[in-house]
């Protein structure tokens, strides 16, 4: 745990004369967060959470607009302001001479963003390649893994489209076949949802893909024991971790995982347009590059990055993002994050008729949560509370846990670091009036 204000600061990547974006004087803020730090030194990560003074701080670091609640961290996350300042300093340093300054002095500092990136997830920096989003990460590996027709792919009802659409596009061009089972939500347990996916794996199964924690629910699904169980029936997984790195604390090896995929601008919170694809060292060369490179089946981890040019400026600016992730502590923002999923839902879920479809069980989840209200168009509701209270939220069609059922239509609810609870709180008055008296009119 951080100790002192100067070892936070260094963590954070700021100098002394950076710390305007507190909205304080340098000299106030570095009292104000030594005063804070030791405050919190002694504390575990779950009862900071709690700790509104601490985390009033941590909001200001954001430069987010406060006329609308953004409850919908999880489709893209604003990155904090020293993310900005940085993307703006290379970006201005880059477009000063870009095939000089760009080409020959920033691509090169790619490698240290790399190896902080490597650090953080916990494996080599020879198997990190440096994407654009987690469809691109993962379209390489679903696309680029050699399949025969015939072949079965194994994945959910509640995997996202776009990975989908990779594999139905196989299915077109190649003959592979896709096959999707439901599962029942919240899940009775995680071994619940190892015996679905071993209960679906067939003879022909030769790739699985699955979602870290799901965008629909937030399930956090049992990664180590599927991919444990398909290695020993000669199986790929491909994880989808748009969700969950920078959302809750994991390394590679808790995962024992081979190929993975994850998104950066959102729970890193790094420059919208940054992910990152893990290939275990020995399955490098069984993957084609999305994008033709000299050596396709090379086993260099770079040939996935072959895009053409691309801002290397937004690549660069994920060490401060980095920076910011480790300063505040991982820890401490995935029992946040959790915190506050369970305070909004918490206060809703006694409501009539409303049904929470996310466990509360730390295994199987964190930040994000859903609800659905029986008899009630969530359409309607996720249109009314921005039109009345400008609230942000996103409305989902939840797959039906059982083959032949009706698709559940609900709500996703992801706030984040610099969501106050007053704001949760106008969002639960909002959802508690509309279930007690029911929907207002939608005006044109």
């Amino acid at each position: 745990m951080l100790s002192n204000r100067r070892e936070f600061l260094k963590s954070l990547g700021l100098g002394i004369g950076s710390l305007g974006f507190f909205g304080l004087s340098a000299k106030d803020a570095q009292a104000e967060i030594q005063k804070k730090i030791e405050q919190v030194k002694h504390k575990t990560a779950a009862a900071i959470a709690r700790d509104e003074d601490f985390w009033f701080y941590v909001q200001q670091a954001f430069n987010i607009d406060r006329s609308v609640i953004n409850l919908n961290n999880g489709g893209v996350h604003p990155a904090p302001k020293i993310v900005i300042d940085a993307v703006h300093r290379y970006l201005d340093f880059s477009n000063g001479s870009p095939v000089y300054n760009s080409w020959r002095i920033l691509r090169p500092r790619k490698e240290l963003i790399r190896k902080k990136l490597a650090s953080t997830f916990g494996c080599s920096p020879e198997e990190i390649a440096m994407v654009r989003n987690v469809t691109e990460a993962l379209q390489i590996a679903l696309l680029g893994i050699d399949l025969k027709a015939g072949d079965e792919v194994l994945t959910t009802t509640h995997d996202y489209p776009s990975m989908k659409n990779a594999l139905y596009q196989r299915n077109k061009r190649e003959g592979v076949v896709v096959k999707t089972f439901p599962f029942e939500y919240p899940p009775k347990s995680m071994k619940d949802l190892l015996d679905q996916f071993e209960k679906n794996i067939t003879s022909r199964t030769k790739m699985i893909l699955v979602c870290h924690v799901t965008n629909l629910t937030g399930q956090i699904f049992p990664i180590r024991d599927l991919c444990r169980m398909a290695r020993k029936k000669g199986i790929e997984v491909v994880i989808d971790g748009a969700h969950a790195f920078g959302h809750f604390t994991f390394k590679q090896k808790d995962l024992d995982c081979d190929i993975y995929g994850a998104n950066l601008h959102k729970w890193m919170m790094a420059p919208i347009g940054t992910g990152f694809l893990y290939v275990k060292k020995d399955k490098i060369r069984k993957i084609w590059p999305l994008f033709p490179a000299a050596e396709p089946q090379g086993d260099d981890i770079r040939k996935f990055e072959h895009i053409g040019t691309h801002p290397e400026y937004l690549k660069l600016a994920i060490g401060d993002a980095l920076a910011f992730h480790h300063g505040i502590g991982p820890k401490r923002k995935e029992e946040r994050l959790r915190y506050l999923r369970n305070y909004w839902a918490k206060k809703i879920e006694t409501l009539p008729g409303v049904k929470l479809l996310t466990s509360y069980s730390p295994e199987m989840s964190c930040g994000i949560g859903t609800f659905t209200v029986k008899n009630m168009d969530m359409g309607k509701l996720n249109t009314v509370l921005f039109q009345q209270y400008k609230i942000i939220v996103t409305g989902v069609g939840v797959p039906a846990p059982k083959i032949g059922g009706k698709t559940v239509n609900g709500i996703r609810v992801t706030p984040s670091i610099y969501t106050t609870k007053r704001e949760l709180d106008i969002f639960v008055e909002a959802v508690t009036g509309y279930v007690k008296n029911g929907l207002p009119s939608i005006a044109e």
